[in-house]
């Protein structure tokens, strides 16, 4: 049976702190985020040079992308931040497949 992975993608402005300081800071977000139900995993992403933060985010399902969606957006929001950059993608296992992608 083929899973119907869905990606999910946070893009957002964001001050710092950056690499390792940013690690230590998130270490406590990152591990409750691995607890996600239906999580598969996350790649973390910063820009320095546009000041953006986000997160590429592989799911089980869509039930479980939007949940999470919701859960960070709300959030992010409580911690203030604005122009954020949400969205839920179904993925093309055949392809991605091809292009070597952990599915």
């Amino acid at each position: 049976m083929t899973m119907n992975y869905m990606m999910l993608v946070f893009d957002f402005p964001y001050d710092g702190p950056w690499g390792d300081e940013m690690a230590t800071a998130s270490q406590g977000l990152a591990e409750d985020i691995s607890t996600e139900q239906g999580l598969v995993w996350k790649i973390w992403t910063e820009n320095r040079q546009t000041k953006r933060i986000g997160g590429v985010h592989l799911f089980n399902d869509r039930d479980a992308a939007l949940r999470f969606r919701d859960k960070h957006l709300a959030r992010l929001n409580l911690l203030g931040l604005k122009e954020i950059f949400a969205q839920v993608y179904e993925v093309n296992q055949k392809l991605s497949q091809i292009t070597r992608a952990p599915i």
